[in-house]
């Protein structure tokens, strides 16, 4: 023991060296935000990092995702630690950039940051010649589900598939030497503790809805007419009337917007949009559910004769936590902060692609403090830098070192003892069954 605690000591030096350098670029990002797909600028910081400490690396994957491996002694697993690249879209937050509203409302910038600090910890520490694994040390891309026609432009070019950053790096295969991962997200939570793990939390699939109607006066002749706009209105009510008939088990969150209300006061509206997230606690949840939202948004056109255009796209799969990563986890941040700044988890209504992961392999996403605000929101700040930025890189280490040391025996149990909820050929053929693209017809029909 006394031989890991040091190999532990050794990183957490390390990270402390460049306490000032890693708090630098975490504000740097900050005030450079850059959404999904697009963080060409955040990607070369990473890779010029990696290159600087000499860790084989390659970019470019799933556009901007940037892979970095470090090598142990021995193979006996491999074990992941990301970040994530993208920001959200908040115009109304005060670092927002002008042009394209993105912002760091939900500590993206402070993930690259634990990242970094980690790979110098590392790599300056030597610890790797200690471990009997290897950790591949990932920034991935767009997290969060923005600018949908935009990434379907992508799509449609052929340069991605799923419009999320991790389901794409699966795709491409680069968690395919990955034996599980782990990543931490900030919060700015106010209750007592310092850090903790996600607990499980909602998946989501995306609807993009049109309802195509005929144009008419609206004043002097609305008969003449098909208001594609009732239609969309009856279709809330009828996704409203199916809410009591959700389990409060599943954790449902069915939350449409209209993004597209008509042209002019005066036209009976010809073309409405709406856009939704279909979300709940297990895959099999989620499917019923959107059934329900179809037979809803299809009850709205058979009304009044509109014309419905339904496409359905693959969100992101229920987070999924790991016991045995937790526990290697917990023991670590409690030796660094205190067992009494420790938080137990609950369950998150919100989806991330973390998910995705945590189907294919044990995975955790761990949470700490150091923000303030509301997340995705105008408000949304880091409050300290040292639990933002540098706390996670250290617990993160402590973990992956107890994790990779004496023959990597905690990593290989934790492999023995998991069956993934999806081998990834399960996971990319259900993803690819949920994309769908349907016209139905006001009369019935389906085109």
């Amino acid at each position: 023991m006394g031989d890991v605690q040091a190999l532990k000591d050794q990183v957490c030096r390390r990270i402390d060296a460049h306490r000032d350098e890693i708090i630098a670029l975490g504000e740097d990002i900050r005030v450079h935000p850059e959404l999904g797909f697009k963080e060409f600028r955040t990607a070369e910081i990473v890779a010029n990092h990696f290159s600087r400490l000499g860790i084989p690396h390659e970019t470019g994957i799933a556009v901007t995702g940037v892979k970095g491996m470090l090598t142990g002694r021995r193979s006996g697993a491999t074990v992941a630690y990301l970040g994530e690249l993208d920001s959200v879209l908040v115009r109304g937050h005060p670092d927002a950039d002008p042009t394209t509203g993105a912002a760091h409302a939900c500590g993206h910038n402070a993930q690259i940051a634990n990242l970094i600090a980690l790979a110098y910890g590392l790599v300056e520490s030597g610890v790797m010649d200690a471990l009997d694994g290897n950790i591949s040390l990932m920034a991935v891309p767009a997290e969060e589900y923005v600018e949908v026609e935009y990434r379907l432009g992508l799509k449609r070019q052929g340069t991605i598939e799923f419009l999320g950053g991790k389901p794409e790096m699966i795709r491409l295969g680069a968690f395919d030497d990955v034996d599980m991962a782990m990543m931490t997200h900030q919060t700015s939570r106010t209750e007592p503790g310092l850090l903790s793990v996600g607990g499980p939390s909602n998946g989501c699939l995306v609807k993009l809805i049109r309802y195509v109607g005929k144009a008419s006066h609206a004043g002097g002749s609305p008969h003449q007419g098909v208001n594609a706009l009732k239609a969309a209105m009856l279709a809330l009510q009828a996704i409203d009337a199916n809410r009591e008939t959700f389990k409060d088990d599943d954790h449902i969150r069915v939350h449409p917007i209209i993004t597209k209300g008509g042209e002019l006061v005066n036209v009976i509206p010809a073309d409405v949009r709406l856009e939704t997230y279909v979300r709940g606690a297990n895959v099999e949840a989620i499917v019923a559910a959107a059934h329900k939202v179809d037979r809803s948004l299809k009850a709205g056109a058979l009304a009044v004769g509109a014309t419905l255009e339904l496409t359905t796209l693959p969100g992101y799969l229920p987070r999924l936590v790991h016991p045995g990563l937790v526990d290697v986890y917990h023991e670590n941040a409690a030796a660094l902060v205190g067992a009494d700044q420790w938080w137990e988890p609950s369950f998150g209504a919100g989806s991330t692609d973390m998910g995705d992961v945590s189907h294919i392999m044990p995975a955790i996403e761990a949470n700490a403090k150091g923000c303030i605000g509301t997340g995705h929101g105008a408000d949304f700040m880091v409050s300290d830098p040292e639990m933002a930025y540098l706390m996670p890189a250290k617990v993160a280490a402590m973990t992956l070192i107890d994790l990779l040391v004496d023959g990597a025996a905690r990593a290989q149990a934790i492999k023995a003892e998991t069956t993934p909820a999806m081998t990834k050929e399960e996971y990319l053929r259900f993803m690819r069954g949920l994309a769908q693209d349907v016209v139905w017809k006001g009369d019935g029909a389906t085109v």
